[in-house]
């Protein structure tokens, strides 16, 4: 999820991600194929459909990078599959607040080993976003957290900022449940860390930007709403390739596997919402896209069909 204006519009609410009210068996297999095949590789000449961005100076050294920003064919689809990265869990209690908060640093330490070298080799500059974790509540540059009658953590593109509370994910808040209800292992929750993780890299790249613009360019709501999907989808499957590289030494079991499978595909856009975030189906299966494919360009929402993102 992410919140907050660009370019001092002020804040924004994109979306909010909730969780079912039905609760299936969690040992339903989820091993199917990904639903959205990209044999192509990434498109380097095309023409990108936004601003192209501007020229990233980094090492003096090396020849300047020009950054593609746009949607579909931007420079992170470039960087490949994510290093397998050393980065064990252990076994801490969701229900336990410290040591769910000192998880999620942790686990946002590796995220950074991950991604870092990647971006950068692409000549995307790496920032690593800072953290707000609290036991409860609190408030920061995009408003309160969590948000009124949610649980979830977001993302704040302005101070580029990972915001949660760590009892509102894990046991709920209000009449919403937490994220408890659907995985109790701690790697659902770092799932979603790992896709507020993928909004920071989109930050990063300048999807955020291109989307922010095209968003304020749609002529209907419902032009908004679909632009939404196709976002956040995205940070699930970057979440995906970001759990695939741990997942030696978390470890990410075959079990556990399924867990993280069945808690993706029981979030999303259940009747009653906002359609902003795609369809609980959808939204697993874009996070078996980025586990499965591993490759970044595969997590190209932006050039597929409207059916995969709905």
């Amino acid at each position: 999820m992410i919140v907050g204006g660009l370019l001092g519009l002020g804040a924004f609410v994109f979306a909010v991600l909730i969780v079912g009210a039905a609760l299936a068996n969690n040992t339903r297999d989820y091993e199917a194929d990904s639903p959205v095949s990209r044999p192509d590789g990434p498109r380097g000449t095309a023409e990108p459909d936004g601003p192209r961005g501007t020229t990233d100076p980094g090492d003096p050294a090396r020849p300047a990078v020009r950054l593609d920003r746009s949607l579909k064919n931007n420079t992170l689809y470039q960087i490949g599959a994510l290093p397998k990265t050393r980065c064990a869990a252990g076994s801490a209690n969701i229900y336990n607040s410290g040591q769910l908060k000192a998880l999620i640093m942790k686990t946002g330490l590796c995220m950074g080993r991950a991604w870092k070298p990647r971006l950068e080799q692409a000549g995307i500059a790496f920032t690593p976003p800072k953290y707000a974790i609290v036991a409860r509540s609190g408030r920061g540059a995009c408003g309160d957290f969590p948000m009124r009658g949610s649980i979830v953590p977001y993302y704040c593109p302005s101070n580029m900022t990972i915001y949660a509370s760590t009892s509102a994910m894990a046991s709920g808040r209000g009449d919403q449940r937490g994220y408890g209800d659907l995985v109790s292992w701690h790697g659902g929750i770092i799932g979603m860390m790992a896709h507020e993780y993928g909004h920071h890299v989109q930050q990063l790249s300048g999807l955020s930007q291109t989307r922010w613009e095209q968003s304020r360019r749609a002529s209907s709501e419902s032009q908004r709403l679909a632009i939404s999907r196709r976002f956040e989808l995205q940070a699930n499957c970057l979440s995906g390739m970001f759990m695939r590289s741990v997942s030696g030494t978390y470890p990410i079991p075959a079990a556990r596997r399924q867990n993280l499978f069945y808690f993706f595909s029981n979030v999303g856009d259940w009747p009653g919402y906002p359609r902003d975030h795609g369809s609980p189906k959808n939204s697993g299966a874009w996070f078996r896209q980025g586990w499965q494919r591993q490759q970044a360009y595969q997590c190209n929402t932006w050039s597929v069909g409207s059916s995969t993102v709905s």
